[in-house]
């Protein structure tokens, strides 16, 4: 487990705060995000501060439900604060115990008291694991997903396609730093711009955020006027995606840092480009193989034959055996898609007997004589009279 556990993991109800049931999907919990941000962001409610607080409070929820990682550690924290873990009891953090803990058995088999529920991350991180990132660093921003259709063409040889997305983009005013032209964000004078301090209980020293910067690490002193010190602004951004050769339908492609923008200080999330890739009027695919049926005469299937047959790079001859059956298929090597690592797969073809609909008077008297001539019944296997 992380050593990023706040004390707002057993105060506050991530769920709640994004309106889903705890039980809801990866998908369920973007939505709401997005539904919410868009309806809290600072642009659209200028000057209001309480809907500057909702936004930063769903901002953080997100940043642990949309993480399964952190959503993981999260459920575990609630659960085991739930059911009394180090002395919460029923009221859970804040409840009868005042936010005081008392860990049975860590370290010394008699327990200790005194730490507030805000060390208590510390505690958890060496229960479960080594801490992760630095205390009260800025957190990521939130990952963007959309959809591009390309025609099969393109996905056999690659493709530069646009891309469009509309929502929080950096400020064009202050590049994303949240502070006014002309002035910067400065290092936070509390922790030293480490995002936490220490706090003496007792014999020990546990660290917390810091409660000047809320674990940034820094301070914006003068809030630009154009994002209201959010350092984003909803604005249309257009980039280019580079689809590979040999692309799949339903691949993602990933455009590191072109997601929604971080809070100050923060990384910007990543942007996932769904491939969409329209079907093929001749070719089917199965992983880097493709796949065509291809009609022959009952003549070229029972003498044998040399037919053309389409590849994605012009036609090429297969040999049918005679005696071929309808259904048989024969694989034609590197005539597929083109591989992530190089090289192509198949190219299937499947053998289709054609049997006319209507025939000519000379066609239906040469069949007749092919039928009388004594062929034996393919029937007779069954022990059926021709």
């Amino acid at each position: 487990m992380n050593g990023d556990i706040r004390r707002e993991w057993f105060e506050k109800d991530y769920y709640q705060v994004l309106g889903v049931p705890k039980n809801a999907s990866a998908s369920d919990i973007k939505k709401a995000y997005r539904k919410l941000a868009q309806q809290h962001h600072p642009d659209a409610n200028a000057g209001n501060k309480e809907a500057e607080d909702r936004f930063k409070d769903i901002s953080a929820a997100y940043e642990v439900l949309g993480d399964k990682e952190k959503r993981e550690q999260y459920d575990q924290v609630r659960d085991m604060a739930a059911s009394g873990f180090g002395g919460f009891g029923p009221g859970g953090p804040g409840g009868p115990s005042g936010g005081r803990v008392r860990v049975e058995g860590f370290p010394f088999g008699q327990g200790f008291e005194g730490a507030d529920v805000g060390d208590l991350g510390d505690l958890l991180g060496g229960l479960f694991g080594s801490a992760g990132r630095r205390r009260g660093a800025p957190t990521k921003g939130a990952d963007l997903e959309t959809d591009v259709r390309i025609s099969f063409e393109d996905a056999m040889e690659g493709v530069t396609v646009p891309v469009q997305i509309k929502g929080p983009a950096p400020c064009d005013t202050c590049h994303g730093s949240g502070a006014a032209p002309g002035t910067t964000p400065i290092t936070c004078p509390q922790c030293g711009g480490s995002g936490a301090v220490a706090v003496a209980q007792g014999p020990f020293s546990f660290s917390r955020p810091c409660p000047n910067c809320g674990g940034a690490g820094r301070v914006v002193e003068t809030p630009c006027p154009t994002c209201h010190g959010s350092g984003s602004v909803r604005r249309t951004r257009r980039f280019s995606a580079k689809i590979p050769a040999g692309v799949r339908d339903g691949a993602r492609i990933r455009l590191a840092g072109r997601g929604e923008p971080g809070p100050p200080g923060g990384r910007p999330g990543d942007l996932f480009v769904v491939v969409r890739v329209a079907p093929h009027r001749l070719f089917g695919r199965k992983g880097s193989d493709l796949t065509l049926t291809v009609p022959v005469t009952f003549a070229e299937a029972a003498l044998g034959a040399g037919v053309k047959v389409p590849t994605t790079n012009g036609a090429v001859t297969l040999k049918v055996p005679a005696g071929t059956p309808s259904g048989k298929t024969f694989r034609l090597r590197g005539k597929g898609a083109p591989k992530p690592k190089g090289g192509h797969g198949d190219l299937l073809v499947t053998v289709d007997v054609d049997v006319p609909s209507k025939l000519t008077k000379k066609e239906k008297e040469l069949l007749e004589s092919l039928r009388d001539a004594g062929s034996e019944s393919p029937r007779t296997r069954l022990g059926m009279e021709p």
